[in-house]
């Protein structure tokens, strides 16, 4: 939602509001606020207006324009708009499943409407905590215009409550104040809230307001087609992303590309690769699908991994240390020599990982004191019955290299080309085997995984005393 708001208020040249609807006391959480601000932070979505920056028309969280409410919810009640509720939640539960049972409608029967406080303490279940609601006409006007999906019918609303026991205004009631307060002109919400906009509509009509123009998205759905829960999918919590080692202008693009078509190049074949500023700068509502898109894992992985292989290599190996760190591979303030090395392993996997997490694995190795590298299980037991002699024959080739500095042009001999040539002479031509079986034992001994970055630019990397070292020690061990 924040991503099509902002788009849209960017190309028109307006202005984008973050508000803190913190009215909900039971679920409030206060650390939520921080991570709305670290997750839309990090995915480059910033506001104009907002509770950390100010702005002309704040305060801009709910639970600090309380104030704000009360002479609206007063206009409510003395024109008969709206009127005071003492049923208890008892008797509004007993209510809702009389309903049920005889299957009925379900909502709030009216009991108070029309009643003093007097006259309602006469009847059963009643609490002297009120709240108010809305006295919703029968000719309530169910039909409005949506700028993605044209004409809506929208169910026919009950008696809303749109002032709560504790003072705090409903949501309902809130965004209309809050959106003319705030001289909000769109509102780009998702399409659960379709059902709630004929209410919306009323209060404004009552108020006196004018309304703002509606734009409600389609609901994200999983590849079942169900609606993407909090509870049982990570993908619904920003941070899991961040976790995950995603990058935040693939995110971007791919959520852009969520219900709206790609642009086509001269071929007429669609660019799925795209900057805010591309998706913004030709953004139409019209172009909206409202069918709710399929939020596809994969296609995002595929499309991570296209930005990272065309990250700048300086930029790809900054954005490595946060998870390196995290894992315990690097220390927090690693020094210019570690920096270098991990600048070059970076080359090496970058075209290897679609996830930033993906590199812990790999870049391990490069950072394990010898004598600590683990030999991975799987890489152990897939040792052949030739591992001793190819171990013996790398040990005694490699250690005639040698590694001092020729000159600054000329290199080293230790080097990713002369140490294949090295290893395919001795041991594929000189002791017969395939590539595969030559090389395993080797790549084993240096990564202790069967999988890692290129294994002669590794033995490079690491330098001849690590690598001599290590196939050493998985050779003591055969």
């Amino acid at each position: 939602m924040s991503l099509f708001n902002l788009a849209y208020a960017r190309q028109q040249g307006g202005q984008f509001l973050l508000r803190i609807e913190d009215t909900d006391r039971a679920r409030f959480r206060a650390d939520s606020e921080q991570q709305v601000f670290d997750t839309l932070h990090w995915l480059g979505l910033q506001w104009d207006e907002g509770p950390d920056i100010g702005g002309p028309v704040g305060p801009y969280r709910q639970s600090e324009r309380l104030d704000t409410y009360k002479p609206y919810v007063k206009k409510l009640l003395k024109s008969g708009h709206a009127y005071t509720c003492w049923c208890s939640a008892e008797r509004l539960q007993q209510m809702r499943e009389e309903q049920q049972k005889n299957k009925q409608p379900t909502g709030y029967d009216r009991l108070c409407h029309g009643k003093s406080e007097t006259e309602r303490r006469e009847l059963p279940g009643f609490t002297d905590k009120p709240v108010v609601r809305m006295f919703i006409p029968d000719d309530v006007e169910l039909t409005f215009t949506d700028l993605i999906r044209g004409e809506v019918n929208a169910p026919r609303p009950d008696d809303q409550v749109i002032l709560k026991a504790d003072g705090f205004p409903t949501y309902h009631l809130a965004v209309v104040v809050d959106d003319h307060e705030m001289k909000i002109t769109h509102v780009v919400r998702g399409e659960e809230w379709i059902s709630s906009t004929p209410k919306h509509l009323l209060l404004y009509k009552w108020l006196g307001l004018k309304a703002p123009a509606f734009a409600h998205m389609p609901l994200l759905r999983n590849a079942d087609k169900s609606k993407i829960s909090k509870r049982k999918n990570p993908a619904a919590r920003l941070t899991w992303f961040v976790e995950e080692g995603y990058l935040p202008e693939a995110l971007v693009n791919f959520l852009a590309l969520l219900a709206y078509p790609p642009a086509q190049d001269a071929e007429g074949d669609d660019v799925e690769k795209f900057t805010f500023a591309d998706f913004s700068r030709d953004f139409a509502w019209a172009k909206v699908n409202p069918v709710g898109p399929i939020f596809d894992l994969k296609k995002l992985q595929w499309l991570n991994g296209v930005y990272i292989r065309d990250l700048e290599l300086g930029d790809l190996t900054s954005r490595l240390l946060p998870y390196l760190e995290r894992a315990g591979v690097l220390s927090g303030s690693p020094s210019l020599g570690v920096l270098g090395r991990l600048k070059s392993v970076a080359e090496l996997i970058q075209t290897r990982i679609v996830l930033l997490s993906e590199s812990v694995p790999l870049v391990a190795p490069f950072f394990t004191a010898d004598d600590m590298l683990v030999i991975n299980d799987d890489a152990r037991a897939d040792l052949g019955a030739d591992a001793p002699r190819v171990l013996d024959a790398a040990i005694a080739a490699l250690g005639d290299i040698d590694d001092h500095l020729a000159d600054l042009i000329a290199g080293t001999a230790w080097n990713a080309a002369n140490l294949e040539a090295t290893l395919r002479r001795v041991l594929v031509e000189e002791l017969g085997l395939k590539a595969r079986v030559a090389f395993g034992p080797v790549r084993t001994a240096v990564s202790g995984a069967k999988i890692s970055p290129p294994l002669f630019e590794s033995m490079e990397i690491l330098g001849k005393t690590s690598t001599l070292a290590r196939l050493h020690a998985l050779r003591a061990t055969l």
